[in-house]
């Protein structure tokens, strides 16, 4: 049996703070710490406990190289061996982990990156969970728990020291940029025309063109810039109150500026669904359309292997995006939202995705305001 170590993992040690009686009889304060190691492993999608002695011995075995087992358990203890085997610390060739773990060294992930994208991944966030309004987190007592905020802006000098600039009369675009706001209540009584569904697509995650710089090798042309060219953001929806589209998930493609449909569901079941996907955030839940825009992260790794900034520059792709719908849903008179705040692995589920491959980092959705309403 050969093995080897998995490819991507990181080790934290937690200090665990118990009550202790013996510390209290012994004079001291009743509080026993303990240090606990954590692995994050991204080819599990999970976070292990571990020990100092199973550390040390993963810090001295190959990730690369495949090993007989047996020659390795000359070199260390067999037991803590037969432990990093259970724990698919340790890889055995051949095996479904070395499958997963195989697949993650050949997306060309940068480690760092994939911790931390696999470590901050939710799934079955609810509304306990997910309070955003401050009036509401820590009942309320945000302050007393946990002091001021920073100020809202930093000033480094004197407000004599300032160098005014000029201001002129408001355009029609800086009047647009003035109207844009987040929705928090859209009116699901009236359904969304598909003549404003589309063109909202159209502009945001449509392309006017596909140049062709070498053989091999597509690059389309959006409304919006995008790492080497490559947009490796794809736009996934959920539909409920469209005119003419039946609710569902959808796939939509830019070239044919067209949608493919991938699950049809009842109104209820869209409802249910989409409420899970934004973490219980009801008021954006019920929007007309959600657009799930994931990564690609194999197109953007595909140039930039293992580099330090491939993962920030698809971070930038979603914020591009996000906001260009806000200008596109406000020019129409509808209202758009964006959140960061969604449960990745049931979306991931209800796609069908593999998120060594793609996966979502932004959930944003557009549709008709109640009247009178935020």
């Amino acid at each position: 049996m050969r093995v080897r170590r998995c490819a991507t993992l990181m080790f934290e040690p937690r200090e665990r703070v118990e009550f202790s009686l013996d510390s209290i009889v012994s004079g001291g304060a009743g509080l026993e710490k303990s240090v606990e190691w954590t692995a994050f492993v991204p080819h599990q999608d999970a976070e292990i406990p571990v020990d100092a002695v199973e550390v040390a011995a993963l810090g001295a075995i190959s990730p690369s190289e495949w090993v007989e087992l047996s020659e390795l358990k000359t070199h260390h203890s067999p037991a803590v061996l037969d432990l990093l085997l259970d724990k698919q610390l340790l890889i055995v060739e051949a095996s479904e982990a070395d499958r997963r773990d195989s697949k993650l060294r050949s997306r060309h992930w940068r480690p760092a990156s994939a911790i931390m994208h696999y470590a901050s991944r939710w799934r079955g966030i609810g509304a306990d969970d997910n309070k955003e309004d401050l009036s509401e987190t820590l009942g309320g007592q945000i302050v007393d728990w946990q002091g001021a905020p920073p100020p809202p802006i930093r000033e480094r000098v004197e407000a004599s020291a300032r160098l005014p600039l000029p201001r002129k009369e408001p355009s029609a675009f800086e009047a647009l940029l003035r109207k844009r706001s987040t929705c928090r209540e859209f009116d699901s009584t009236r359904a969304l025309s598909l003549e404003q569904f589309s063109a909202v697509m159209l502009r945001v995650f449509g392309a006017y063109a596909v140049d062709k710089p070498t053989p091999g090798i597509s690059l389309l042309k959006r409304n919006v810039p995008s790492a080497g060219g490559l947009h490796p953001t794809e736009a996934y929806l959920m539909v409920q109150h469209v005119a003419g589209v039946e609710p569902g998930l959808y796939h939509y493609h830019p070239i044919d500026h067209a949608l493919e449909p991938i699950k049809a569901q009842s109104a209820a079941q869209a409802a249910a669904l989409a409420n899970r996907f934004v973490s219980a955030q009801s008021y954006l839940a019920n929007a007309h359309v959600m657009v799930v825009m994931t990564s690609r992260f194999e197109r953007n790794f595909w140039r930039y292997r293992n580099h330090s900034k491939a993962y920030r520059a698809l971070i930038l792709d979603i914020g591009h995006l996000s906001q260009t719908l806000y200008l596109a849903a406000t020019e129409l008179g509808l209202g758009a939202f964006v959140t960061a705040a969604v449960n990745e692995v049931d979306i991931e589920q209800a796609f069908a995705l593999d998120p060594f491959e793609e996966g979502p980092l932004a959930v944003c959705g557009f549709g008709l305001r109640v009247t009178g309403g935020s």
